[in-house]
């Protein structure tokens, strides 16, 4: 049985998820967005698609982005 990073539930069917170097140990994939998935620069919400970047700022939409004054980016499709 393995230790949920997150919320330190012990639970058998953990698994590991390797990012940016390091190794994290999950029990759900709503712990793993928590401590791994980027946050929208404008709404703060967990992006867990593609998303859509410019200059070092992710957004989840683009029409995040252009609330930040971000101009010619378009959502991927």
């Amino acid at each position: 049985m393995g230790i949920c990073d997150v919320c330190g539930n012990d639970y058998e069917l953990t698994f590991e998820v390797r990012h940016q170097k390091e190794t994290y140990v999950f029990d759900s994939l709503e712990c793993a967005a928590e401590r791994i998935a980027p946050t929208c620069s404008h709404c703060g919400c967990r992006i867990l698609g593609h998303g859509v970047q410019a200059e070092s700022q992710i957004y989840c939409c683009a029409h995040c982005a252009r609330l930040q004054g971000q101009r010619g980016l378009v959502d991927h499709q």
